[in-house]
């Protein structure tokens, strides 16, 4: 028997927001984030392929591998930013994230959409938003 081995894509878009929503992400906090979370994801085998961070969330579009632990993932994009910003005195105030996220699967033909819709948060939130881009 011979197995042949097909490409797998597996796509999301995965948002958390701020402790109750308030503006806690200032551009120090997002330089920070948009360095750590690439960084992050790849540790864990996905690639960000689209970051958007506004003052209270945070959009990624990822590229997933076909095997992952999507709450360890998580839990290493928030949890661990959170932890490296707040013991580097990255931000004047805490950053806490609040418990939860929302991800969905993209398919192939959503993925350019919400990349798009990723990277185009200043139209959005104006100067609300303070770091979008493609990311590696």
């Amino acid at each position: 028997m011979i197995l042949m081995r097909m490409a797998t894509h597996l796509y999301a878009l995965l948002t958390w927001t701020t402790d109750a929503r308030l503006p806690h992400i200032t551009p120090q906090v997002a330089t920070f984030l948009g360095r750590f979370l690439p960084a992050e994801a790849h540790r864990h085998g996905a690639r960000v392929l689209a970051l958007g961070i506004v003052r209270d969330h945070v959009h990624m579009v990822l590229g997933l591998p076909p095997l992952i632990d999507i709450p360890r993932l998580v839990q290493g994009l928030k949890g661990a930013s959170a932890r490296i910003a707040n013991r580097d005195g990255v931000a004047h105030r805490p950053l806490r994230w609040a418990s939860g996220y929302d991800l969905r699967s993209l398919g192939r033909h959503q993925l350019q959409s919400a990349i798009t819709y990723v990277r185009n948060q200043r139209d959005r939130h104006g100067e609300g938003a303070l770091l979008s881009h493609g990311a590696h």
